[in-house]
C-alpha cells in the first residue's frame, strides 16, 4: 500500500509537466507553411547574409536545416513547373506540367499552365484572370495528400501574386487566391468557390496598393553598403513603367507595383490575413498555407541578379519573412509550426553584364531559334510546315507532313543537329521523344529524361550553350538546365526539424516526400523524390 501511494504521488506530481510538454510540443505541427520565392538563387542567402536581420533568413538557417546543394531535377526551369514540382515531388514527364505554356498535341492548340475555360472569375477583376484552375496538373500535391489523410478536415490555402504560384501549390483540393493587376484585387475562380469570403472582400476594400504606390522605393540601407551589387543605372537594365532610367529612388506606379518590393509586403499581409480569418493552425488537424513571393521574379527579369534593386528586394523580403515568423510565433506558438522555403527556379546573369566582364554569353532575340530551325528544314526538305509549334526551346513536329515524306524524328533531329550545333550559342540538338540524349554529359541526361511528356512536349529540343538564352536585349531570364538556373535554396524550420546543414545533393522532388514523412502521410502519387533524412528529428 505504501509503495502504491508513492507511485500515485509521483504520477500526480509529474502529470502537469507532461501536460505542459504536450501543449508546447504537439504530436504534429499545427500548420505547415510552404514558401516559394520566385526566381531566387541559393547564393543570395550567402551573398547578402551579413545584411539580413536576425529573425528572417538567418533565423531559419540558424535554428533549422539548410540544404545547400539543392537542384532542379529537370531541364526547363520556369515558374509553373517549379511551383508544381516542389509540391508534387514529381517531374514534367509524369505531371504534365512541362512549361508555363505548351502545345497540347492531341488538341493542336496552345495551353497555359493554369488555364481553364470552364471556370469564371470570382471577385472584381479582369474576366480572363479568373479562368484558372489546377486541372492541367495530372498528379496530386502534398497539400492534396494532407487533405485526403484527414478526410478533408485540414485547410489548405495558396497565396501568390501569380495565379500559377497560388494554384499549383494548393493542389486540386485546396483554396487559392491570386492578385489581379488590372483591378489591384485578390481574386479566385469558380473552380474553388462562387463568392469571395468576406475577409478577402474586406482586405481588398483597404486599397493597400494605392497607398503603397504613393511612396518612393528607395534603398533600405545606406547606398554605400550595397557593395555586393554593381553600380546603379546600367544600360542593360530595363526600366519601370513611367521611368526613364533604372536608378534609385524609384517612383512606383500601379503598372509597376508587382515589380517593386511592395508586392512582397502585400503578399505577406494577405497570407497573415488568411491565417487569422481562416483560423489556420487552430483546429484539431494540421493545416497548410502556401505562399509564393512573385515580386522578386518581376524585379529579377527587369534589373538582373547583379543589380542594387535585387539586393534591396532580398533585404526587404528578409524583413517580411521575419514579420511572418514573429506573427506565427505569437499566433500559434514557437515550435508548433513547420516552414520550408525554396524557389521555382533561379536566374542567369544579364548577357551584357557577362560580356562586359569577358565572360562568354549571348542572347537569341525573339523567335530567332525557331526561324533558324525552320530555315534548316526548308532548305533540306523544301517544306516550312514541318514545324507545327515551338516553345520552351522545343520543336513540335507536324506528324502528317513527316508521314507523307516518310521521315523519322531521329532523321529530322540529326538534320537540325548537324546545322544548328555549328552556330554560336547553340550547344546541341536532341531527340527528346525517343530519349536519345546520350550525346550530352550524364549529369544532364536525367534532367532531359524527366522533362519529356508525350502529349505536351516537343519531339526535339535545342540546347543553348551556358550563359545563352532566348530573350530580349535588356534584363534577363531563366529556363535552362544549367546550375545558375537550377541551384535554388532549400530551408526547413520549426516543428520536427533538425538543426544543421548538408552539402550533399538534394533535389526539388525530395521536398514533398520529406514533408510527407514529417506528417506521416502518403507521398503525392506522382512523386519521384526521396525524403531527406538529415532534416527530420527522429
Amino acid at each position: 500500500m505504501k509503495r502504491l501511494i508513492i507511485l500515485i504521488t509521483l504520477f500526480c506530481g509529474l502529470s502537469p509537466a507532461f501536460a505542459q510538454k504536450n501543449t508546447s510540443a504537439p504530436a504534429k505541427p499545427k500548420l505547415v507553411v510552404g514558401i516559394i520565392v520566385d526566381q531566387m538563387r541559393d547564393e543570395y542567402l550567402h551573398r547578402f547574409n551579413h545584411q539580413f536581420s536576425a529573425g528572417g533568413f538567418k533565423r531559419m538557417m540558424g535554428e533549422g536545416f539548410t540544404c545547400r546543394n539543392n537542384q532542379y531535377h529537370y531541364a526547363s526551369t520556369v515558374t509553373g513547373p517549379g511551383h508544381a514540382h516542389v509540391f508534387t515531388g514529381s517531374s514534367p514527364a509524369i505531371s504534365g506540367i512541362v512549361g508555363n505554356d505548351w502545345y497540347e498535341k492531341p488538341l493542336h492548340k496552345s495551353m497555359y499552365v493554369a488555364g481553364d475555360s470552364t471556370v469564371s472569375l470570382v471577385g472584381e477583376g479582369k474576366a480572363s484572370a479568373g479562368k484558372m484552375s489546377p486541372r492541367n496538373l495530372k498528379v496530386t500535391t502534398i497539400t492534396d495528400q494532407l487533405r485526403v489523410a484527414t478526410q478533408f478536415r485540414s485547410k489548405v490555402i495558396g497565396v501568390a501574386f501569380k495565379d500559377r504560384g497560388a494554384i499549383m501549390p494548393a493542389g486540386h483540393t485546396g483554396q487559392a487566391y491570386w492578385f489581379d493587376g488590372s483591378s489591384m484585387n485578390w481574386i479566385t475562380s469558380t473552380y474553388y468557390r462562387n463568392e469571395l469570403p468576406q475577409w478577402v472582400k474586406d482586405f481588398n476594400a483597404k486599397k493597400l496598393p494605392a497607398q503603397y504606390v504613393s511612396q518612393k522605393w528607395d534603398y533600405l540601407l545606406p547606398a554605400d553598403q550595397y557593395v555586393e551589387s554593381e553600380g546603379d543605372d546600367q544600360p542593360y537594365e530595363a526600366t519601370l513603367s513611367g521611368e526613364k532610367s533604372a536608378v534609385f529612388p524609384h517612383t512606383v506606379a500601379l503598372e509597376s507595383f508587382t515589380t517593386s518590393y511592395y508586392s512582397s509586403r502585400l503578399t505577406r499581409e494577405f497570407a497573415m490575413a488568411a491565417v487569422e480569418n481562416e483560423n489556420l493552425g487552430g483546429g484539431p488537424v494540421t493545416d497548410f498555407l502556401t505562399i509564393s513571393f512573385s515580386g522578386p521574379d518581376y524585379a529579377g527579369h527587369t534589373f538582373g541578379p547583379q543589380s542594387k534593386e535585387i539586393q534591396d528586394i532580398y533585404l526587404r523580403l528578409d524583413r517580411e519573412i521575419e514579420q511572418l515568423l514573429n506573427y506565427l510565433d505569437k499566433k500559434l506558438g514557437k515550435g508548433t509550426y513547420t516552414v520550408f522555403l525554396s524557389a521555382d527556379h533561379a536566374v542567369a546573369n544579364v548577357p551584357a553584364f557577362n560580356m562586359k566582364n569577358n565572360i562568354p554569353s549571348g542572347v537569341f532575340v525573339g523567335k530567332e531559334l525557331q526561324r533558324m530551325a525552320r530555315q534548316v528544314l526548308e532548305e533540306r526538305y523544301g517544306d516550312s510546315k514541318m514545324i507545327e509549334h515551338y516553345d520552351n526551346y522545343q520543336i513540335y513536329l507536324n506528324r502528317e507532313v513527316m508521314a507523307r515524306r516518310n521521315l523519322s524524328i531521329d532523321e529530322v533531329a540529326e538534320t537540325l543537329k548537324a546545322k544548328l550545333s555549328q552556330k554560336e550559342g547553340i550547344y546541341t540538338v536532341v531527340n527528346l521523344a525517343d530519349g536519345k540524349v546520350s550525346s550530352v554529359p550524364e549529369y544532364y541526361q536525367a534532367k532531359l529524361t524527366n522533362l519529356y511528356n508525350p502529349k505536351r512536349s516537343g519531339e526535339i529540343m535545342i540546347l543553348p550553350e551556358p550563359a545563352w538564352f532566348e530573350g530580349g536585349v535588356k534584363g534577363t531570364t531563366h529556363g535552362t538546365m544549367y546550375r545558375y538556373d537550377t541551384h535554388v535554396p532549400l530551408l526547413f524550420f520549426g516543428w520536427g526539424i533538425n538543426h544543421g546543414e548538408t552539402v550533399r545533393p538534394t533535389f526539388v522532388c525530395d521536398i514533398a516526400p520529406t514533408v510527407a514523412m514529417l506528417l506521416k502521410i502518403l507521398e503525392p502519387n506522382g512523386a519521384i523524390g526521396v525524403p531527406i533524412p538529415e532534416v527530420l528529428k527522429k
